[in-house]
């Protein structure tokens, strides 16, 4: 089995509503993503020829979804009243609303999920939000 990973990363914040705990405050991290695709066999391609894929392939897709999430305020759908987002949108603050409690986990199952749709053979995806702890999506 052939294997590649790479990695990037992103500051943002967050907070997780109900949570009985400091993170139930806003704070944020700096959010490392490890990717990891694998393959049977080597590409027999010219350009990609003795490749999974080309590097800056996969650099690049991580890069984008890292980039999207980049400087902001990331909260679940529903998790704030509809004046304390207008409130943040009139500071021009940027705000990215996910259909899910924003943890380790399910930015690692969202992340693994968004590359496979991309067509990208992934069998592992790590976030980071420090360096010592991190969740792990792989299925």
């Amino acid at each position: 089995m052939y294997m590649l990973q790479t990695e990037q990363s992103f500051d943002a914040a967050h907070f997780l509503k109900d949570y009985n705990g400091k993170c139930s405050n806003i704070h944020g991290h700096r959010w490392r993503v490890v990717v990891c695709i694998s393959a049977e066999k080597l590409s027999t391609e010219q350009q990609t020829k003795g490749m999974i894929i080309d590097f800056s392939d996969l650099k690049k897709a991580l890069k984008n979804i890292c980039d999207y999430f980049d400087h902001t305020f990331i909260y679940e759908e529903n998790s704030l009243k509809s004046e304390t987002v207008i409130a943040l949108q009139s500071e021009n603050f940027r705000l990215i609303t996910v259909p899910f409690r924003p943890t380790a986990e399910n930015f690692a199952r969202f992340i693994y999920e968004k590359l496979k749709k991309e067509k990208y053979t992934v069998c592992r995806v790590e976030v980071y939000e420090t360096p010592n702890n991190c969740a792990i999506y792989e299925e």
